[in-house]
């Protein structure tokens, strides 16, 4: 008896997943990317394979009977990479097709409130990503920036930055799941670097700064601290807004 189900980590495999499970009348108390998976002795695992006809045929309908919103909203529980959330999903897609009924807003259902809970946590680390990353630019002429994101949020942010910043050539790299973006002026590419060379916090090395970038950092610092008034600091507010684990993004709070 197959009780847990095992796939390559893609948001294709575990759909794959899905459409195997009804085909088979699998009933899995457990979906794990294989990578991650530590057998029991009592373990019976099976390695479902990436087939993206399959994918396409579960996620079309899903499209037919969820909003763009909801189903964005599976996305972007998945990228969450919280432990077990492949479960939650496919509880959640079961729902989906076994109801006549939208189930989108049953939070009576625990992985309709469980996706809603972890999609709003998503949402916010991509909207602070829009805020808090910083650009370098590097004696290339690219304007570069490291991330280490609580959640795998690259496949979100793309369209801001490209949209803000469209006239320049820049890269975005999640230095904690080693892959990124990069902008070439004309089209948005998912890359991942070879042998990176980083410094302290995962941080491009400021060897690799331009000299005007340099200056510039330099002078926003003192802007910063010239402007600053200590009389009317109020860190708790500081901090509900920018969160310590963000400052490393930040120039202004960086020693000079």
């Amino acid at each position: 008896m197959v009780n847990i189900l095992l796939y390559d980590g893609t948001y294709e495999g575990l759909f794959s997943v899905f459409f195997d499970c009804y085909k088979e009348k699998y009933a899995p108390v457990s979906i794990q990317k294989e990578r991650n998976y530590q057998p029991a002795m009592f373990d019976h695992s099976t390695f479902i394979p990436t087939e993206l006809v399959k994918s396409d045929r579960v996620m079309k309908g899903l499209r037919k009977k969820l909003s763009s919103t909801a189903f964005s909203n599976l996305t972007k529980a998945f990228f969450s990479e919280f432990e077990d959330i492949e479960m939650t999903i496919y509880e959640y897609v079961q729902l989906v097709f076994n109801n006549k009924m939208n189930i989108e807003k049953d939070y009576r259902q625990s992985s309709v409130l469980r996706i809603s809970q972890v999609t709003k946590k998503v949402n916010r680390e991509i909207h602070r990503m829009h805020a808090f990353v910083r650009f370098q630019k590097t004696t290339d002429n690219i304007y570069a920036a490291t991330i280490r994101p609580d959640f795998d949020v690259i496949p979100f942010i793309g369209s801001h930055f490209k949209e803000r910043y469209a006239d320049q050539l820049w890269m975005i790299y999640d230095t904690k799941r080693d892959y990124g973006l990069f902008y070439d002026l004309t089209r948005l590419d998912i890359i991942r670097l070879e042998n990176p060379e980083w410094e302290g916090n995962k941080k491009i090395k400021r060897t690799l700064y331009s000299n005007n970038e340099i200056e510039f950092q330099t002078m926003w610092k003192n802007y910063f601290r010239a402007t600053s008034i200590s009389e009317r600091k109020n860190m708790k507010l500081h901090l509900q807004h920018m969160p310590r684990k963000y400052w490393h993004y930040l120039p202004e709070k960086q020693m000079v």
